[in-house]
């Protein structure tokens, strides 16, 4: 083995040997990228709602490939799928532009001050998707941002969630409700879009995810819609009979998920069996709240 591939087997990631230059202030910087392979990855469960968990490894320590999937510029700190990156129109090229310090200064707020020409990390991680969520609010229908405001939102309240972890005395649970909620919105408006076609969802169908390793894809949709709206069901309809009507529309599309799954083999098991369960506990718990009207 060579120096150079001895010393990259220590490492978690790389640098891109080709230049990306930044579409709003023409900034250069080469893209970071993690290595495959090499035991760097050690998957674990699959949690409720749909994240995947990776165990800590004795060599790497915390290993995340969600650190790299978003492009970021280290100066104006742009941020979106790499697939979006130079899809601006100057409209929205000028918005973001003009937004700069005012993007820099709301997420230093709330993670101090950042260097994205360091490596990914866990604050790093999440500070992509965070200003992913606010650059995307600046984007036009033709890139979908709303499915794809809801994946940066989801994953950055399992970013928080880790950070609460690590942080506990810094308040980071709050956020991590936030983007939790705001997720739960966005993907009841994205399951709205499938069926309007205000948005070409189907541009977002390669990164729906939610997670890296398993793109559920519209499945996950409809499942991640029931899921957060059933946890979040009290901030999304304070009242009793708004929550009745809410959770009634979430359990007919699950059903419909549920439903299409046991008449096709070509539905994943897992999902079909995450969506059973959720369904009987749908049942369960609008029963308790007087039933459907």
């Amino acid at each position: 083995m060579s120096t150079a591939a001895a010393a990259n087997s220590k490492k978690v990631s790389f640098r891109a040997k080709e230049t990306t230059v930044c579409p709003i202030c023409d900034e250069n910087h080469q893209k970071e990228q993690m290595f495959q392979g090499g035991g760097r990855l050690i998957a674990g469960k699959l949690s409720q709602d749909l994240r995947r968990l990776y165990e800590k490894n004795k060599k790497f320590g915390r290993v995340s490939p969600m650190d790299y999937v978003l492009s970021v510029c280290p100066r104006c700190l742009y941020s979106s799928f790499p697939k979006d990156w130079s899809a601006l129109a100057p409209a929205e090229n000028e918005a973001l532009r003009m937004q700069v310090d005012i993007r820099r200064s709301y997420i230093e707020k709330i993670l101090g001050p950042l260097d994205f020409h360091g490596d990914r990390q866990l604050v790093l991680g999440a500070a992509s998707y965070l200003l992913a969520m606010d650059c995307y609010q600046q984007r036009g229908n033709s890139v979908a941002p709303t499915p794809k405001k809801a994946v940066c939102a989801i994953r950055g309240a399992w970013y928080f969630a880790d950070l609460h972890d690590e942080f506990p005395e810094l308040g980071y649970d709050k956020i991590r409700d936030l983007l939790y909620q705001k997720a739960a919105i966005t993907y009841g408006t994205t399951l709205e879009l499938m069926q309007t076609g205000q948005e070409p969802v189907d541009q977002a169908a390669g990164m729906l995810g939610p997670d890296t390793d398993n793109n559920w894809g519209f499945d996950g949709v409809i499942y991640l819609n029931a899921y957060l709206t059933k946890r979040f069901k009290d901030q999304l309809a304070p009242k009793p009979e708004d929550q009745i009507l809410l959770l009634s529309r979430a359990k007919r599309t699950l059903a419909r998920l549920y439903g299409s799954g046991k008449s096709s083999k070509g539905k994943p098991g897992p999902i079909l069996e995450m969506s059973r369960e959720l369904y009987d506990e749908y049942n369960i718990l609008i029963e308790s709240l007087g039933g459907e009207k």
